[in-house]
């Protein structure tokens, strides 16, 4: 049995704090705002690959109110949901991701991304697709104000 999943974030840009996405550090002059490290492309995959397989979402599972992940890497926080959906014997499949932000251009980072995601969630890098989109200079993030990721995860029943 094959599920697809759909994960969304977003946060807004802050000063004085490291941007984190897919995993990596991304040199930007600003971070993203967030209870963990703000990564938006993490947290929409681990969105993807759980909702469909344990009907949660990554509130559920790390609760802001909870200080244990403030802070934390979200490359951790995709490595506990992995556990819980082959726990629940799924396996991803394949992800396809999209950020959105007017900067930072993420084309010469997103092979190092799908590197790290690959190693987190055991498949091969090239089952990952990461790239960029402007949002036209419209709202918050074609403002700069902040960034968003978009996340389609294909999941396959793996009990046998």
């Amino acid at each position: 049995m094959y599920k697809i999943g759909l994960g969304y974030d977003s946060h807004p840009f802050i000063e004085g704090r490291p941007l984190m996405l897919g995993g990596i550090h991304i040199e930007y002059p600003r971070g993203l705002k967030g209870h963990s490290d703000g990564d938006v492309i993490l947290h929409a995959i681990i969105d993807a690959i759980i909702s469909p397989t344990i009907n949660k979402s990554i509130g559920d599972l790390f609760p802001p109110s909870d200080k244990k992940y403030n802070g934390i890497s979200s490359v951790k926080l995709l490595d506990h949901a992995y556990k819980y959906i082959t726990n629940s014997f799924y396996k991803v499949v394949n992800i396809d991701v999209t950020f959105i932000a007017e900067n930072p251009i993420i084309k010469s980072y997103t092979s190092k991304m799908c590197e790290v995601i690959a190693l987190s969630i055991k498949i091969e890098p090239a089952n990952i697709s990461i790239k960029g989109k402007s949002n036209e200079e419209m709202g918050f993030i074609g403002r700069g104000e902040g960034a968003a990721a978009i996340a389609v995860a294909l999941l396959c029943y793996n009990k046998y």
